[in-house]
């Protein structure tokens, strides 16, 4: 599956949206890199790699760890 794919539903954010599986890579990428390093934005990463080369069903996953990373859900404590 291309990194083009879109969302089923784009994912919104405070400014504008991720439509594309690249979108969200991208977004994912300008974060500072120890943001990156959270267990929630890895296994978001991890989540939208496997969506591009899978596809199927990983494309519904990889836009629930989004929304998961981004609304902080699983946040060490």
């Amino acid at each position: 599956m291309p990194w083009s794919t879109p969302f089923d539903d784009p994912i919104a954010l405070r400014r504008g949206s991720l439509v594309t599986l690249q979108q969200a890579a991208d977004y994912v990428m300008r974060l500072p890199e120890d943001t990156q390093q959270e267990t929630r934005w890895q296994i978001a990463v991890e989540h939208l790699i496997n969506a591009a080369e899978r596809g199927g069903g990983w494309l519904m996953f990889a836009r629930i760890a989004m929304l998961r990373a981004l609304n902080g859900d699983g946040e060490e404590t």
